[in-house]
């Protein structure tokens, strides 16, 4: 009872942490948009999560290994902090003049996934390369938008942060994912949790 005791109060303590984040950025930045603001949270958690997913890798010969294994405590905490985020950015998501119901639905989807590897305390491994997967094209993506509204649209830097995002994104989603998804539905996993990878 008391690790999942522990993972929840890490899940509100880290709610509560992007909250307040945003809210400084937001002091900040006042006289940018909403958006902007959210981004910059958004990129901060990329960074982290890639750091956090980075350090819970107990054998880099083969980072998603051991498959379909009891999840450590360093991947739990990197679920966790994730699964805040994504609290958080879902609740920002509802007060965002963009609001779209496919978004949502995507912030639902993540969440009740890595909840449910949280639940089972299995997958971690596979789950944490996911984040890495996921997270690691993310603050580029990010910084493509934050350079332009900073005034660097058409510069060699927005063009140089276009080209890095294109290939991490495109290598880490047409090479990794697959492998990812492929190892993850070939093993001993919960139906849970192969419906969501």
């Amino acid at each position: 009872m008391g690790e999942e005791y522990d993972i929840v109060n890490l899940i509100v303590l880290g709610v509560i942490s992007w909250t307040t984040v945003f809210l400084l950025v937001r002091k900040i930045f006042s006289d940018r948009s909403f958006e902007l603001c959210n981004r910059i949270v958004s990129t901060i958690h990329g960074i982290l999560a890639v750091i956090l997913a980075s350090l819970s890798v107990e054998d880099w010969s083969c980072p998603v290994c051991p498959l379909a294994s009891a999840s450590t405590p360093k991947q739990r905490q990197v679920l966790a902090v994730t699964v805040a985020y994504l609290i958080y950015d879902l609740i920002c998501c509802l007060f965002d003049v963009k609001f779209t119901l496919d978004n949502t639905v995507h912030h639902l989807v993540s969440i009740v996934g890595l909840a449910a590897g949280l639940a089972f305390q299995l997958c971690g491994s596979e789950q944490v390369a996911a984040i890495f997967i996921t997270e690691i094209s993310s603050p580029l993506l990010h910084a493509r938008e934050l350079l332009k509204e900073f005034g660097y649209r058409d510069t060699d830097l927005n063009l140089a942060a276009d080209v890095l995002f294109a290939v991490i994104f495109s290598v880490a989603r047409m090479v990794g994912g697959p492998y990812l998804t492929f190892v993850t539905l070939t093993a001993n996993n919960p139906l849970l949790i192969k419906d969501f990878s």
